[in-house]
């Protein structure tokens, strides 16, 4: 595999921004553009992240994709109130960047999105809110219901950036966003569900759960034992790789 470090500037932030890219090596057809996994991080965190705490160029050298792993602050993955347009930068701009600079398909079949903790919140906000551009999405121990977030005195604080008003109804409220294309003729990606049963997210993972089920929305849901924890996560990205159903190197 080979590992990119990329420095670039974004016209929608104002500011230069940082991402790591993972391509494969001997492609068997140098022209083909590459099957691409968008993998974000959480609150706490940047675009290292995924390469410090897990083996994800080893583990991804299995198979014919790149993978972008892009920065994108405690943002949650929004146009921030009181901050940046980070969720403009992420599904516009970022997508657009990447292709000029690296041979990734721009095809729906070819995209995938996965995130852990504020990642899998923004994994299945990109598949949910533009199910034409991307065929699947995993979260491990996603922030899932951040109108449950806001309704919560002691985890708001998280979300007064992005806005002084709940997130429900709008396109952050992912219960929103998957009843809403449920009742639409869009195309409905993959979604791959896990969660440790010692989590603080526990509840907010069942509850996105039950609420895409009853919709039937394609979720293939998995939990157990552990909490918010790299040993679990680390565990769990090697399943979503073999899930996405990627062709092997």
């Amino acid at each position: 595999m080979a590992l990119f470090h990329c420095n670039f500037g974004s016209s929608t932030l104002g500011l230069a921004c940082s991402a790591d890219v993972i391509l494969p090596d001997n492609r068997k057809e140098p022209s083909r553009p590459l099957a691409t996994l968008w993998l974000l991080h959480g609150l706490s965190d940047d675009h290292t992240i995924w390469q410090r705490r897990t083996s994800i160029e080893r583990y991804a050298a299995a198979y014919r994709l790149a993978v972008v792993m892009p920065a994108v602050d405690r943002s949650f993955y929004a146009d921030m109130q009181y901050g940046l347009k980070y969720w403009t930068y992420l599904s516009e701009e970022l997508p657009g960047q990447m292709r000029q600079y690296f041979p990734l398909s721009a095809q729906r079949q070819d995209n995938f999105a996965a995130g852990l903790s504020m990642g899998g919140y923004g994994a299945f906000k990109l598949a949910l809110n533009l199910p034409e551009r991307y065929v699947a999405a995993a979260s491990l121990s996603g922030a899932l219901d951040l109108t449950g977030i806001w309704a919560s005195a002691e985890r708001k604080a998280i979300l007064q950036l992005i806005s002084d008003k709940s997130p429900k109804g709008t396109s952050n409220d992912l219960l929103h966003v998957a009843a809403k294309l449920a009742s639409s003729r869009k195309p409905q990606p993959r979604l791959f569900q896990w969660c440790g049963t010692e989590d603080f997210l526990y509840a907010d993972n069942l509850r996105f759960r039950d609420h895409a089920r009853k919709l039937g929305l394609k979720v293939d849901y998995s939990e157990g034992p552990g909490g918010h924890s790299w040993d679990r996560w680390d565990e769990q990205i090697v399943k979503v790789l073999e899930w996405l159903g990627v062709e092997t190197a």
